[in-house]
Parts: C-alpha cells; sequence; structure tokens
C-alpha cells in the first residue's frame, strides 16, 4: 500500500476537525489575545488555516531558508475569510499527497533559519511530525482560546463537554 493512502485519511480527518474549530473562531473579536505573550486570535487562525500550504512547498522543495522578516502572516478580518482561505489550501494539500510517490516521501528535507539547518529529516516525517502535529498542537491552543472566550469548544475525537455532559459530575 503507497503511504499516500495511510496519509490521506488522517489528513481529511484532521482537516475536517480543524475547520469545525476554526469555524467557531467569532467575527468581531480578533483581536483576543489570552496573554501578553500569546498571538492574536487572528494571527493563531490565520497560521492553522495556512499549515497545509506546508504540505506542497515541503513536496516541491529539499530546502527551505528563512530570514527574519521575510513571512508575512496571514491574519483574517473575518470568519469567512479565514474559512475560504482554509478550503483552498486543504483543497491544495490534499491534492498534492493525493499523487505523491513514497520515492518522494523518502526523499530528505531540510531547513534553515538565519543560515543555520535546524531541521533535517524525510519528507514523510516533516508532513507527519512537523506539519500535522503542528496544526493539531496550533488548534489546541486556538480550542482554549475559545474556551476563554466563552465559545462553545467543538470535539474532535468524540464530542467535547460542550456537546455532552461527562460524568456524573456534568449531569448534575
Amino acid at each position: 500500500m503507497p503511504i499516500r493512502d495511510i496519509l490521506l485519511p488522517e489528513f481529511d480527518q484532521e482537516m475536517a476537525n480543524t475547520r469545525k474549530m476554526l469555524e467557531r473562531v467569532p467575527d468581531g473579536r480578533f483581536d483576543f489575545t489570552p496573554h501578553q505573550k500569546s498571538w492574536k486570535i487572528d494571527r493563531l487562525a490565520g497560521h492553522v488555516a495556512d499549515l497545509p500550504t506546508w504540505i506542497g512547498h515541503t513536496m516541491t522543495t529539499e530546502l527551505l531558508e528563512i530570514e527574519p522578516g521575510q513571512y508575512q502572516p496571514f491574519e483574517p478580518k473575518s470568519n469567512r475569510e479565514l474559512l475560504e482561505r482554509f478550503d483552498k489550501n486543504v483543497r491544495e494539500a490534499h491534492d498534492v499527497l493525493a499523487t505523491v510517490a513514497d520515492d518522494q516521501l523518502h526523499v530528505n528535507w531540510r531547513m534553515k533559519w538565519q543560515g543555520k539547518e535546524v531541521m533535517s529529516m524525510p519528507r514523510y516525517s516533516v508532513l507527519r511530525q512537523v506539519i500535522l502535529n503542528h496544526l493539531i498542537h496550533h488548534r489546541a491552543q486556538l480550542s482554549m482560546y475559545l474556551r476563554m472566550m466563552n465559545v462553545a469548544v467543538p470535539g474532535m475525537y468524540g464530542p467535547s463537554a460542550d456537546e455532552q455532559a461527562f460524568g456524573t459530575e456534568a449531569a448534575a
């Protein structure tokens, strides 16, 4: 079985879960931040929406060189803009994954920050560990932002506390 046939169902599930979370980001609250060291929710949600683009980049390059000030983060102005960008990025990433061959996934991929190599691993590891896990990590942060804003949090791998009472304490 090709590796892509293992990756695609997981990718599709995680993107569907991520979309459920992004749908909850409320218009008019894009300046919310839970702490002075935290990003505002527009920046965090924008990052989550853009993470699927890393798949195409990883599969078409062997080296990413980043310099300070080079990256302009996506900071959506509305939930609609956020979801449209995410949906576009997911479609494009899915199309890349659907055509990738196993030998491409074994090619080593590297990242340099200010000329210094900070990462080197096979593309498969980049897709799983750096991109999907990275997206899931930031999605979890986003769920905490929503909780702090008193927005109902959707379940990811089953119902959330907002969707179903758990245990006798919640039922009481």
